[in-house]
């Protein structure tokens, strides 16, 4: 029973699913066996918005208690508080409930250890193998206890205005729009940028597990009513998180929805520009297969390199780790700042880009970067399914460019680039593509897309 459930939901970050698998009594035992795994000491646990989010915290101290940890309870607050209080409290690790920006029937659990590193699929597999196990309760006089921390989002807080130009913040009275999804960045946003002495004004700021507003992923279509109100208020710029608040879009002051993927080149630009200063990390970036060449054109500007990792915040994390670089993150608005925390932190990045805003409008900061035109899409199909189109593509597109394997299929072309991957969460594979037109880019992903529904054709014809 759990072993499917594992091999099903195991993804990129942490263990996710519907509350038909995702029950109490697997969030204990999971609990219990990250307690073993970690060293049975001091555990954070964090949840986010969602209806079922008291419920499976209840069950994860549970589960951690019995393996004999010391439990500190951080209630509602954003995944980033969380890994950043690892660090703060001298933690042994946390478990975040939160699956992030999927729908509000979804949860998940998400594994952070004593460096503040989420714990991909491939460390998570000792979690697993101690899970089987079945370990029992600790005995009754090892059991140590729940402590409930309920100041860790003041201390995020202090921490953001400790690492940005507050004062000149303030004195540019920024006009912003915040949309908070429903989820935990309504706790800490509003509160944030008003200390920063901006004009605020929130949509979706109620934290609500049901998310009433809009659908917690801030998609162009999800987030329609922020760029309305950004182009009515005049304001500086929207920012909209997804429901942990770990991920971000930006709004710029002409109503224009800025990708995940340009955000977070800006994002390392301004890294870049803070480590010119001080010097004080190796000259790389770090970010997924699927992120755009963008990096590559600001890491030359800067003498550095861009190295790649697998699609999935553990894996970037672990990498920043251990290049010590300046900046991580992918294409879905994620940015680590490794000079704070390794975590991604949507917070953060919103107020780094707020105090860019200060000098240069968003859409001129933008405008600034080269340009590049992306194109996405997905197949639905089967679990194994999936694996077997990206091996075919393998074979069939591996020779038509420079190929990179380290996640499904990257293939370099002389105008382009483009990427197909099985999802590590849903039975589909996606497929990316760049290029310096969009004309270009949709090609490209049109191509492989064809290809891909041929396939399956052919497939279901001769059955």
């Amino acid at each position: 029973m759990w072993g499917d459930f594992l091999a099903k939901y195991f993804g990129t970050n942490g263990i996710r699913g519907k509350l038909d698998e995702m029950t109490p009594e697997f969030a204990c035992r999971m609990a219990a066996a990250f307690g073993i795994w970690s060293g049975r000491g001091k555990i954070l646990v964090g949840r986010d918005t969602r209806t079922s989010g008291q419920m499976l915290s209840n069950a994860v101290c549970a589960g951690l208690i019995s393996a004999g940890c010391e439990v500190l309870e951080l209630g509602v607050v954003p995944a980033p508080t969380v890994e950043l209080m690892v660090h703060k409290l001298g933690a042994d690790g946390a478990i975040t409930i939160t699956a992030s920006h999927n729908p509000p029937e979804w949860n998940a659990l998400k594994f952070v250890d004593s460096k503040c590193i989420a714990v991909s699929p491939e460390r998570g597999e000792g979690i697993e193998k101690i899970f089987e196990k079945a370990t029992g309760t600790v005995e009754w006089n090892k059991i140590r206890g729940k402590t409930a921390y309920y100041g860790a989002i003041g201390e995020h807080v202090s921490t953001i205005l400790a690492n940005v130009d507050a004062e000149r913040i303030r004195r540019r009275k920024l006009k912003i729009v915040l949309d908070c999804g429903n989820g935990t960045a309504g706790l800490i946003a509003p509160r944030l940028f008003r200390q920063l002495g901006c004009r605020v004004l929130t949509l979706n700021a109620q934290p609500d597990g049901f998310f009433p507003g809009r659908n917690s992923e801030p998609t162009r279509e999800n987030i329609r009513d922020l760029i309305e109100s950004v182009k009515a208020t005049g304001a500086d710029m929207g920012i909209a998180w997804d429901g942990d608040a770990d991920r971000v879009i930006f709004i710029d002051e002409k109503g224009g929805y800025i990708i995940g993927d340009k955000s977070f080149a800006l994002s390392a630009k301004l890294a870049m520009q803070r480590n010119r200063r001080t010097g004080k990390r190796s000259n790389t970036i770090v970010t997924t297969v699927a992120t755009t060449d963008l990096l590559k054109d600001i890491a030359r500007e800067f003498a550095g390199e861009v190295v790649y990792t697998k699609v999935g915040g553990p894996y970037i994390a672990e990498k920043v780790a251990e290049l010590n670089s300046v900046s991580g993150g992918e294409e879905a608005g994620g940015v680590i700042w490794p000079d704070v925390h390794i975590g991604k932190d949507g917070i953060l990045t919103a107020a780094r880009i707020a105090e860019a805003v200060c000098d240069t409008p968003l859409s001129r900061l933008i405008a600034s970067l080269p340009r590049y035109f992306n194109a996405k899409t997905k197949i639905m199909c089967g679990e194994r399914e999936k694996l077997e189109l990206v091996e075919r593509m393998k074979r069939e597109e591996g020779r038509a460019g420079k190929a990179t394997l380290i996640d499904g299929i990257r293939v370099d072309y002389k105008d382009g680039w483009c990427i197909m991957r099985a999802s590590g969460t849903e039975n589909l594979v996606r497929i990316f593509a760049e290029a310096k037109s969009a004309k270009k880019a949709g090609a490209l992903a049109a191509k492989w897309k064809k290809k891909v529904e041929g396939w399956m054709r052919n497939k279901k014809a001769s059955k």
